[in-house]
């Protein structure tokens, strides 16, 4: 599958692409809302980035109690009813008065469940294309995500003025019960692609075996902290330039749908296993100037260039699947997913934290260095050619199930 003619035209592939829309653009608009309305009430640019990407380590809980789940339930059922759930929270959210530690409360358990939304969703587009065609469908989603946060927050910004945080907030519920309407009416009834129930026990089981594989360990580590590290820049935007936040956030959506339309449609084959530390470098290096306070215009094209290298994501996650095999997909890229997303949650914390002792662009540019350093200690161990799927698990495990080769 190398177009995106032949992709759309793959049964269900619309109605996942839907879905992916309205949840991104849902959390977009809720997030800069919420993340707006904290930092007026407390002035905190730690309490404001954890706001916005505080909810990701709470993905570690998920991570560690509830992937199992993702390729034990059927996944419409699951895809609509965190829509559902996270358009509830979202309203309770908006409500006047709220203290803002309930609202973190809201944040928590929406983080929790949201582990398992990553697993369903990835693995219900890896088992909707073909193996061969899961790269050029997820770079499209990830294009998709980058358009809809440019258009949500240049949407978020206008809520804003004219409805209030809280009504932007209220825009984000009804954007995510419209996302729950799309999967329950768009998407087939599947059976779950694992069987047995879901439980902590096995999630631990399946987390330890995708994580007993070097090569495996080594391309999560890459999926996690450089990226990481730099979502925590991108965390203290509003207290960098609160007027300018939502143009700042633009622009790196911008760059990352760039370096996803490259990476996913245009990188030859036989380049994809050595692009991803040029793009991690690439990721961080250009925010080492917020060290000197750019005005907001050359910050702007400072963002947008780095997060081209978000598209070593893509790259890294192709090299996932071809370690990985087929009934453990959900659970792997969830575990990526989260993964991801909790590091996220750590590097808005470590930046939030920098910035309260010293300045926004000098808490930017020490951890776009801590980026760098990451990558250049990973980047020997990724060299070396993916071992097979078939090689990394046993043929069968006591209790267990089977394993395709």
């Amino acid at each position: 599958m190398r177009t995106y003619r032949e992709l759309f035209r793959t049964p269900e592939f619309t109605p996942l692409f839907l879905v992916s829309a309205g949840q991104v653009a849902a959390q977009t608009v809720s997030g800069l809302a919420l993340g707006t309305l904290v930092y007026t009430a407390t002035g905190s640019p730690l309490l404001s980035a954890l706001a916005m990407f505080g909810p990701s380590l709470a993905q570690l809980i998920g991570a560690a109690t509830l992937l199992s789940a993702a390729d034990r339930i059927p996944p419409r059922a699951a895809l609509t009813g965190l829509a559902v759930l996270f358009g509830l929270g979202t309203a309770v959210q908006a409500v006047p008065g709220l203290p803002v530690w309930a609202a973190f409360a809201v944040l928590l358990v929406q983080g929790t469940v949201a582990s398992l939304g990553g697993g369903v969703r990835y693995g219900l587009l890896n088992e909707i294309l073909a193996r061969q065609g899961y790269l050029l469908g997820r770079s499209v989603l990830n294009m998709l995500a980058g358009a809809m946060q440019i258009c949500g927050f240049a949407a978020g910004g206008v809520l804003l003025v004219v409805l209030s945080p809280r009504g932007a907030l209220l825009t984000g519920a009804a954007l995510y019960f419209a996302t729950a309407a799309v999967a329950r009416c768009g998407l087939a009834r599947r059976p779950p692609r694992a069987t047995g129930r879901p439980s902590a026990t096995e999630t631990w089981r399946d987390n330890a075996r995708l994580w007993s594989s070097r090569s495996r360990r080594r391309v999560y580590l890459a999926l996690w902290v450089p990226n990481g590290l730099i979502v925590g820049c991108e965390s203290l935007y509003i207290s960098y330039a609160p007027r300018h936040a939502g143009l700042l956030f633009a622009g790196a959506a911008f760059g990352m749908l760039a370096g996803d339309t490259l990476t996913g449609r245009f990188a030859p084959r036989r380049w994809r296993d050595r692009l991803g530390t040029p793009l991690h470098l690439l990721l961080a290096a250009p925010y080492l100037i917020f060290a000197l306070r750019p005005a907001p215009p050359l910050a702007l094209v400072v963002v947008a260039l780095a997060s081209v290298g978000y598209g070593a994501s893509l790259l890294y996650q192709d090299r996932l699947m071809r370690l990985t095999p087929d009934e453990l997909s959900g659970h792997a890229l969830g575990l990526h997913s989260s993964g991801m997303l909790a590091m996220q949650g750590v590097g808005a914390a470590l930046a939030g934290g920098v910035a309260q002792l010293t300045a926004p662009g000098t808490a930017m540019a020490v951890l776009a260095a801590a980026s760098l350093a990451v990558t250049g200690v990973l980047a020997p161990g990724l060299r070396a050619l993916p071992e097979p799927a078939a090689a990394l698990f046993s043929p069968r495990t006591p209790g267990g199930r089977g394993h395709r080769s």
